[in-house]
C-alpha cells in the first residue's frame, strides 16, 4: 500500500459566498519546541496544605454538620493564594445544598471562627473571597482569637 495515497476527490456543489481553502503546505512547517511542563508545587505548600487538612479533621471536624463540612471543604479547596473565591451558586451545586442553604453555613462557620469574609462580592463586583480557618483559635490564622 502506498504511504502517498490521495484522498478521493469528490465532486460537490459550490455553496454561494462559500471559499475552498487552498491545501496546507507540510513542506516549509518548522519542528515547534514541545511545550515546558507547568512548575510543580513546592513541597513545602504542599506539606502545609496537608497540616491543615489533618488539624482541621483531628480538632473540628467530629463538631461540624454535613453541610458546614462540605462548604469548609469546597472552600479549602479552592483556596489560593490564601483566600478562596467561589460563587454561591457555585458552592450550593457542589455541594448539594440550596442558595439559601449555603447563606446559613457561611454565616455560621464565620461566627465559629472557621472562615473570615475578606471581600463582599455582589451583582457587578464578583464572588465574595474568604479566608478558611482550620481551627477556631488558631492564633496564627484568626487573629481575632
Amino acid at each position: 500500500m502506498s504511504t502517498n495515497a490521495q484522498p478521493p476527490k469528490l465532486d460537490l456543489p459550490k455553496l454561494d459566498g462559500c471559499r475552498v481553502l487552498p491545501p496546507i503546505d507540510d513542506g516549509n512547517r518548522q519542528a515547534t519546541e514541545p511545550p515546558t511542563p507547568k512548575a510543580k508545587r513546592n513541597r513545602k505548600q504542599t506539606a502545609g496544605r496537608f497540616a491543615t487538612l489533618n488539624q482541621f479533621i483531628d480538632e473540628t471536624l467530629a463538631t461540624l454538620c454535613r453541610g458546614d463540612i462540605a462548604v469548609w471543604m469546597i472552600l479549602y479547596r479552592d483556596t489560593r493564594n490564601g483566600t478562596a473565591r467561589t460563587a454561591r451558586t457555585d458552592i450550593a451545586k457542589r455541594a448539594g445544598l440550596s442558595l439559601r442553604g449555603v447563606g446559613k453555613v457561611l454565616r455560621r462557620l464565620e461566627k465559629q471562627g472557621l472562615l473570615k469574609q475578606v471581600y463582599r462580592g455582589g451583582l457587578n463586583r464578583g464572588p465574595s473571597r474568604y479566608r478558611v480557618i482550620p481551627t477556631p483559635d488558631d492564633p496564627i490564622d484568626n487573629p481575632n482569637h
